[in-house]
């Protein structure tokens, strides 16, 4: 029994009661707003009017709704909180983004976390940070104690400049935003351009947390097939002119979690076809840091026109001194700062962008990026080497970085072998985690960070044979 309605949410009047509270806690239905009519609702559910009045009467009696007599039924001032668990269907919990970010995020420290989505912490340049500390404690007064300003640290952004200038990107100061973390930038420009049922263009695969984020903000999203070489533009432009898309989001370089670079082809194709569209781009610049040779960059490309840079420091440098940035035009920055003032009252943490400042500036940090790639070369090598010994292949195999994207042979499900790894404390990320489309079962994402603990591929073994 539901305790809320007591009915059977299994019957079919109970269907329909929970369809409509699905609407209301996605926002769907707002306060006030009118509900779909008896006759079409009985049509889209597939049910008859009467088990639609039923529905409508019972959650009527509730509270939840309100009839007005000759006119319909309404949703009550009352709204229940914005859920995301209840925005759409939960799926299997292994291939729930949500699901494995806490796993990764929570793990205890025996855990090995080959899905997560960062470097190891005696990977990073932690010598430099606690140089930095050590200076920060010798700072004003004014940045250990009190708000930053509403764009963030001049000196960083300035800092900023000088790399994207390196790149053959022209932009002021004043054209980049510090925000709290990468994907608060994300958050950011989704609260700037998006409304509730735009709809956006995504990879597929791509970085799950976009999907959430997405979700959030109860965009509708639409994957587009990922290719070796970006996006397929064919795919890209029908969906283009079938969607009228908003905003596409991407990481353009060493792509999640394929590892996949755009090809100078794609990018000039598929900047043209925004341009027809009127869409807006956001190119996720993360992994910058890990590439050897700079691939094509559509921000470069494109002049930030219709190109909105974000990026942050959480996979090279800490996860743990949040601090991100958005690259626009003048008037979208202006904007954006406004919003971020009203959701964050100022910019990033000021102790947390002097640490950043600080380590960037450190004579030491090109030589940990250096060391860092090759490190990292060696391992997706000798990952990879391993891996074919359980017949998991990578898709391909990435300009730098940490990712390995690989299908499993046979037929297994990735879901199935993430599950029993679990059941010995390792944690995977299968492939329906980053599809849209549902349509990566046969695929691991695989962190060769992450990976130097033999105990990862002796439960892997047994993980592999479970799934058969």
């Amino acid at each position: 029994m539901n305790s809320r309605t007591g009915t059977r949410s299994g019957t079919r009047t109970g269907e329909v009661m929970d369809a409509i509270r699905r609407r209301m806690a996605s926002r769907a239905l707002s306060s006030g707003e009118k509900l779909p009519s008896i006759r079409g609702f009985a049509a889209t559910m597939g049910v008859s009017p009467s088990t639609v009045v039923e529905a409508y009467d019972r959650l009527a009696a509730e509270g939840v709704i309100r009839s007005r007599p000759g006119s319909g039924f309404y949703v009550s001032g009352a709204m229940p909180p914005l859920a995301l668990a209840e925005v759409e269907p939960r799926p299997d919990r292994t291939i729930d983004p949500f699901w494995v970010s806490r796993q990764s995020l929570d793990a205890a420290a025996e855990t090995l976390k080959p899905g997560c989505g960062w470097l190891p912490a005696d990977w990073m340049p932690n010598t430099a940070i606690r140089r930095a500390i050590r200076r920060l404690a010798a700072a004003d007064d004014a940045v250990l104690a009190e708000y930053g300003g509403t764009r963030g640290s001049l000196p960083l952004r300035r800092l900023l400049v000088r790399q994207f200038a390196d790149e053959g990107i022209s932009a002021g100061a004043d054209q980049i935003l510090l925000t709290g973390s990468g994907t608060q930038a994300i958050d950011l420009i989704c609260r700037f351009l998006l409304r509730p049922g735009d709809v956006v263009l995504v990879d597929d695969p791509c970085y799950f947390n976009f999907q959430a984020l997405l979700r959030a903000h109860q965009a509708r999203i639409v994957g587009v097939p990922y290719t070796r070489n970006g996006p397929d533009v064919a795919l890209f432009t029908e969906a283009l002119m079938a969607h009228r898309p908003r905003l596409y989001i991407t990481n353009s370089a060493l792509h999640n979690p394929t590892g996949a670079t755009m090809s100078p082809q794609t990018a000039h194709k598929l900047l043209g076809a925004a341009a027809a569209h009127d869409l807006t781009i956001v190119e996720d610049d993360i992994f910058a840091g890990f590439e050897l040779e700079p691939s094509p960059r559509l921000a470069v490309l494109d002049g930030l026109a219709q190109v909105i840079r974000i990026g942050s420091f959480s996979k090279t440098l800490s996860a743990s001194i949040r601090c991100g940035y958005i690259a626009a035009r003048p008037d979208w920055v202006e904007a954006l700062v406004d919003l971020q003032v009203a959701t964050s009252f100022g910019g990033p943490s000021p102790v947390a962008a002097e640490l950043v400042l600080a380590t960037l500036s450190d004579g030491s940090y090109r030589k940990h990026l250096d060391a860092l790639r090759r490190r990292l070369a060696r391992s997706r090598r000798v990952v990879a080497a391993k891996l074919a010994a359980f017949g998991l292949r990578p898709w391909l195999m990435p300009r730098g970085g940490f990712y390995l994207w690989c299908s499993l042979p046979d037929g297994r499900n990735a879901a199935d072998v993430a599950r029993a790894a679990l059941r010995e404390t390792v944690v995977l990320a299968p492939g329906d985690v980053f599809s849209v489309s549902r349509s990566a079962s046969a695929f691991l994402r695989f962190n060769v960070a992450q990976m130097e603990d033999p105990r990862v591929f002796d439960v892997l073994a047994r993980a592999m044979a479970a799934g058969e």
